[in-house]
């Protein structure tokens, strides 16, 4: 057991996770949002917006530095205080001429420290915790991350479209919002300052050699693609999310877009509320459920299942652009069921990711997979935006639908034990 000094979980778990999950909302939902309201066409908003999946793309070749350069506990704030400095540029940058150029530019400083603060508070978790209360606490973590995404791309994109209404100003609102994000991340560096306990396993290292930790970065990429079906993996992990991959950068633009565009033709706050609220209620309860019943019979049981409830349920974006309908409840009808499916079929794609990490150096494999994770959203999202430009909206769903075919072809690939992921194995 590792000793720790002073302070209960329940002060800090919440806040850390919280604050872990509301720059990469800023960085993949807010600004898409933003730039898409603020005029920036589909093909590029999709192509330069993708390129911000880069920092956890790469997060894996430079984790190992995080944890021999100074403690979890320093990265942990050090990232809080860069990520409070990057809203306050984003929100000075807005108002320039260039600010599309400009705002970029931060956004990708702000993945990066955000993508540093993911791996430094992971891993302060696990250091600061014993096991007993690390499985105690797994759930407010995930509770809080979850409400960082209803905040930040619900309530914020709410909030910043009401106040840009109200001034008559389109870049009001969202100057508000950053500034706010600012303020909060200062204050919540300074509150983790404060409440953050010092864990003994997280002293300073000075006992390996940076020749020793090259060595055993090199040791784990070469035991990594040395395992069976390491390529059936990659595969899996690049091309299952293929269709969301495309979806999620359209979903927020085709919202916004008049009817006569082919678009929903709904207001920023209709889409923070469909979008960021309804959608992410129903993707919680998506992973809730596809957790519960893969953990009855296990990932093998599941996969096509969940493969085919990612799939099917993209046709509900299909209707929308056809159909294009005005009522509301429909609409947020569809983002439901769209989202409940993607959460439901996300968890499968998860389980096989902790599988395929299994070894000796699990924790480091795992962020190998989730960086070929984020390749596999960032690749396909780039062209997203031209799809949808040059075809249309109907045309573009419809893609979506036939690289689902890519989702269903990988599952009958790869290879998983019967009893991986079932209660009590």
């Amino acid at each position: 057991m590792n000793k720790t000094t002073h302070r209960r979980p329940a002060w800090w778990v919440p806040t850390l996770y919280f604050a872990e999950g509301l720059p990469y909302m800023a960085v993949m939902t807010i600004s898409t949002v933003m730039y898409k309201c603020l005029g920036i066409g589909n093909t590029e908003l999709a192509f330069y917006t993708a390129w911000l999946y880069l920092p956890w793309v790469v997060k894996p070749f430079w984790s190992p530095f995080v944890d021999i350069i100074r403690t979890k506990r320093w990265w942990v704030l050090a990232m809080q205080w860069a990520i409070a400095v990057a809203m306050a540029l984003i929100a000075f940058t807005l108002p320039a001429g260039g600010f599309f150029q400009a705002t970029l530019a931060v956004f990708w400083l702000m993945a990066f420290a955000s993508a540093t603060h993911d791996i430094a508070a992971d891993g302060f978790y696990m250091l600061a915790l014993t096991e007993h209360e690390q499985s105690a606490f797994v759930g407010i973590r995930s509770l809080f991350y979850r409400a960082s995404m209803i905040v930040g791309q619900g309530a914020l994109v709410v909030l910043a479209a009401n106040i840009s209404s109200a001034w008559a100003q389109p870049k009001a609102g969202w100057l508000v919002v950053f500034g706010i994000l600012a303020l909060f991340f200062a204050g919540v560096a300074v509150y983790h300052s404060l409440i953050l306990p010092h864990p003994v396993a997280d002293a300073f290292r000075t006992a390996k050699s940076m020749r020793q930790v090259f060595n055993e970065f090199v040791a784990t990429f070469v035991e990594f693609f040395r395992k069976p079906q390491v390529a059936v993996a990659i595969l899996f992990m690049l091309l299952y999310r293929l269709p969301e991959a495309q979806l999620v950068k359209m979903i927020t633009p085709f919202m916004l877009d008049s009817v006569a565009d082919g678009g929903l033709g709904l207001t920023a706050d209709q889409v923070g509320l469909v979008y960021g609220t309804v959608g992410v209620c129903g993707l919680m309860l998506g992973g809730i459920v596809g957790g519960l019943v893969a953990a009855l019979k296990g990932l093998r049981f599941w996969l096509h299942p969940m493969a085919w409830s990612m799939s099917l349920t993209c046709l509900t974006f299909v209707y929308l652009a056809f159909v294009q309908p005005t009522q509301l409840w429909q609409i947020h009808a569809c983002v439901f069921v769209e989202q409940f499916g993607y959460g439901f079929g996300f968890t499968a794609y998860m389980l096989y990711l902790i599988y395929f990490s299994a070894g000796r150096f699990k924790t480091a494999h795992y962020s190998i997979c989730t960086g070929f994770m984020a390749l596999g959203m960032m690749l396909p999202g780039m062209a997203a935006g031209w799809i949808a430009d040059s075809f249309g909206y109907s045309t573009f769903f419809v893609w979506t639908m036939v690289c689902c075919v890519a989702t269903i072809g990988v599952c009958y690939l790869i290879k998983v034990d019967a009893n991986f992921g079932k209660k009590g194995s």
